[in-house]
């Protein structure tokens, strides 16, 4: 399977978050990264079901919601109802990870787990069935443009070789950090899906950017 982006609208213009969707939109983009902060699970608030709400009819690209939030369980159907088809949650913000995998299925969106950093990916095994989507923070979650943990690639290749030793189609996706300079080297370590946030919406031109991070580890970069 060929890499997925999924551009972070946390980086993208607020006061333009229409034609923001819109280019994304029209790009190679394959998903939306919604960063959902409530400022208690991390020290951000970003923004919630309204705006989910409000940007699901402007694109069929996939919505990848990611909940950095306390209690997200209470929030689950919510999500889902206004248009997120995927949902994570955090490891570190829930006591019942396996029920919580159940429930975001019930409402029909795959389910996904976060990772802290300094949370090893071993603790996902006994569930690891049960989760479609393993996102890896490759930075402290709260903010974007922070620079990328380098030992997150050791989890990459620990997680990957779990995954295909079980032979499931579980996931993984990188938050955090990722841009062009590292691209490669995640895709080597067994990385699925790439969260670009700063590296898209900073650049010059944006789709030009999401196809240079489309076309890593093909034979030319464009």
């Amino acid at each position: 399977m060929k890499h997925l982006i999924a551009p972070s609208i946390l980086a993208a213009d607020f006061a333009n978050m229409g034609r923001d969707i819109q280019m994304l939109h029209e790009s190679n983009a394959d998903w939306v990264h919604v960063d959902v902060m409530d400022g208690r699970f991390v020290p951000n608030i970003s923004f919630g079901f309204p705006v989910l709400k409000a940007i699901k009819p402007l694109t069929d690209k996939v919505m990848d919601c990611h909940l950095m939030i306390v209690e997200p369980e209470k929030y689950v159907e919510a999500f889902a109802a206004a248009g997120a088809d995927i949902i994570t949650i955090h490891y570190e913000a829930t006591n019942h990870l396996h029920r919580a995998m159940q429930q975001i299925k019930a409402t029909g969106a795959k389910a996904g787990v976060a990772l802290n950093p300094h949370t090893r990916v071993d603790l996902l095994f006994d569930i690891l069935e049960e989760i479609d989507l393993v996102c890896l923070m490759s930075v402290n979650p709260g903010f974007g443009g922070q620079k990328f943990i380098y030992s997150t690639l050791q989890k990459v290749r620990d997680l990957k070789a779990e995954i295909e030793r079980r032979n499931l189609t579980t996931k993984i996706e990188i938050d955090g950090g990722v841009g062009l300079q590292n691209a490669e080297v995640l895709l080597q370590a067994g990385a699925d899906v790439l969260v670009a946030g700063s590296a898209v919406f900073k650049a010059d031109n944006p789709k030009d950017m999401i196809d240079k991070l489309k076309q890593v580890g093909a034979e030319k970069v464009i």
